[in-house]
C-alpha cells in the first residue's frame, strides 16, 4: 500500500462483538518522515465485558530507541525499534507481551524475548489475531507469540505460547491475522491457517486448518501487502489491484452482495489502491478504506457507527468515494473496531466513527463522532485493532 507518502499498510481485526471490537489498521511511516522514540496510544484493551486500561486521551510511552513500526491486537501493543527489537505493553494473560509471563503491562513496555541472533525486520502493523502477535526476521522467518487458539499458527496445533516461535513458513513478505486465522506470503504463494467459519482462509471452503492451505484464485500474482479482519481478508497486488473474501454480511467483501465469499474476489475500483484498511468484529460487521493512487479514499461496508466517513449509518454494499475536510488530503489510513483514522498530508491525525471506549482520543466517550475531527499533529504511522490504537511520533 503505498501513496506519494505512505508505504502499504497492514490492517487487521480480531474479534468479539461489540461495536469498539476488533479491527485494525496499520500505516507504516510516511515516507521522509523520521519516527521519534515516543508511542502514544488511547482507547481500551480486551473483549466485552473485560476491557482494561481505558483512556479517551493520548497516553505517550517512551521506547529506548527510535521506532521503526507500531502495531496492535486486541489486547497488546507493540513497537519495532530500529536496532531490531520488539517491545510490547497491555496485556499479557496469553503470553502476548512475549517475554515468558502471563502478566499485564500496562504503564511500561518489555521486550519481546526472542533467541539469541534473532533481528526483527517488520511486524504486522496492525494485523495480529486475537491475543496473540507475528514478527518476521531479516531471513524471512516468522515468530509468533500468544493465544493461537484457532491454530493460526501453523503449527497443526492450538497450543499457547509465551515467548515466540519459529513458524514453518519461509520467504516471508507480508502476512496478516485477526480473530483465530492468518494468511501468510510464503515466497511468493500464499497461505492461510486458522478458523474458517467465513470463508476467511480464502481456499474456496470453510473449513479450519491447522497447517498451510493454499489460497485459491491468485494464480502466482505478486501481492505486496496482506490485510485481516474478524472474519475477513484481503491481498494487495503489486499491479494495484485488490482482493477481498470472507465474511460479508453488511457488504465487507465490496462486491454488491451479503453472501459469504470464500475466495478471492477482485474489487471493482476507479484507480488502482495505494493502502487499504480493514476493520469490524463479528455480527457488528465491519468496514474497508482503500487509498488510490489518484490520492482518492473509497470505502464500504458497515456504517453503523459512521466509521465509513460518508455522514450515514447504512451499509455500503459496494465502494464508495469519500470526501475529507475541505483542504485535507490524506495519505495513509487504519481502522478498528468501528473507529476510522487518516493520516492527512501534513502529518495531523484524524478519527471518526466509534468512540464509546475514547476510540477517537479527543477526551470524549459519546457514541459516535460522524465528521473526521483533528486528533493530533506530528503522526508517523498509526495502527488500530478492536477498540484500541497506538501512534508513532515524528522527530519534529
Amino acid at each position: 500500500m503505498t501513496l506519494l507518502m505512505a508505504v502499504p499498510a497492514l490492517f487487521a481485526a480480531t474479534i468479539l462483538g461489540g461495536p469498539g471490537s476488533p479491527a485494525l489498521a496499520q500505516a507504516r511511516p510516511m515516507a521522509g518522515v523520521t519516527p521519534g522514540t515516543i508511542a502514544e496510544h488511547w482507547g481500551a484493551y480486551g473483549a466485552d465485558g473485560k476491557l482494561a486500561d481505558m483512556h479517551a486521551t493520548p497516553v505517550s510511552l517512551t521506547l529506548p530507541a527510535a521506532i521503526s513500526e507500531v502495531g496492535s491486537s486486541n489486547s497488546t501493543q507493540y513497537a519495532l525499534l530500529t536496532n531490531g527489537q520488539v517491545w510490547a505493553w497491555g496485556e499479557g494473560r496469553h503470553g502476548q507481551l512475549g517475554n515468558g509471563t502471563v502478566e499485564n503491562s500496562y504503564a511500561k513496555a518489555v521486550q519481546v524475548q526472542f533467541p539469541a541472533g534473532v533481528t526483527i525486520a517488520s511486524i504486522p502493523t496492525d494485523a495480529n489475531p486475537y491475543d496473540s502477535a507475528f514478527a518476521v526476521d531479516t531471513t524471512g522467518h516468522v515468530w509468533a507469540w500468544g493465544q493461537n487458539q484457532g491454530g493460526e499458527f501453523c503449527l497443526g496445533n492450538n497450543n499457547q505460547h509465551l515467548k515466540p516461535v519459529e513458524l514453518p513458513l519461509t520467504g516471508v513478505t507480508t502476512l496478516a491475522g485477526a480473530s483465530n486465522h492468518a494468511t501468510y506470503d510464503s515466497s511468493g504463494t500464499i497461505y492461510s491457517c486458522g478458523t474458517n467459519a467465513q470463508g476467511e482462509l480464502g481456499d474456496g471452503g470453510t473449513a479450519p486448518s491447522m497447517v498451510p492451505v493454499e489460497v485459491t484464485g491468485l494464480n502466482g500474482a505478486q501481492v505486496t501487502t496482506l490485510v485481516a479482519s474478524w472474519g475477513d481478508t484481503g491481498a494487495l497486488l503489486s499491479t494495484g489491484a485488490y482482493y477481498d473474501w470472507g465474511y460479508n454480511t453488511d457488504g465487507e467483501v465490496g462486491n454488491g452482495t451479503d453472501q459469504t465469499v470464500p475466495a478471492p474476489y477482485l474489487v471493482p475500483l476507479d484507480a488502482p489502491v495505494s493502502q487499504v484498511a480493514l476493520g469490524g468484529s463479528g455480527s457488528m460487521g465491519g468496514q474497508t478504506l482503500a487509498l488510490l493512487s489518484d490520492g482518492t479514499l473509497w470505502a464500504w461496508g458497515n456504517g453503523q457507527y459512521f466509521q465509513l466517513g460518508n455522514n450515514s449509518k447504512r451499509d455500503v454494499l459496494a465502494p464508495i468515494k469519500i470526501h475529507p475536510a475541505h483542504g485535507v488530503t490524506y495519505s495513509a489510513v487504519a481502522t478498528g473496531g468501528a473507529t476510522s483514522y487518516a493520516i492527512s498530508a501534513g502529518g495531523a491525525l484524524w478519527a471518526w466513527g466509534y468512540s464509546g471506549n475514547g476510540e477517537i482520543g479527543n477526551g470524549q466517550t459519546t457514541p459516535v463522532r460522524r465528521n473526521p475531527v483533528k486528533v493530533l499533529s506530528n503522526v508517523a504511522q498509526v495502527s488500530a485493532t478492536a477498540r484500541d490504537v497506538v501512534i508513532a511520533t515524528t522527530n519534529s
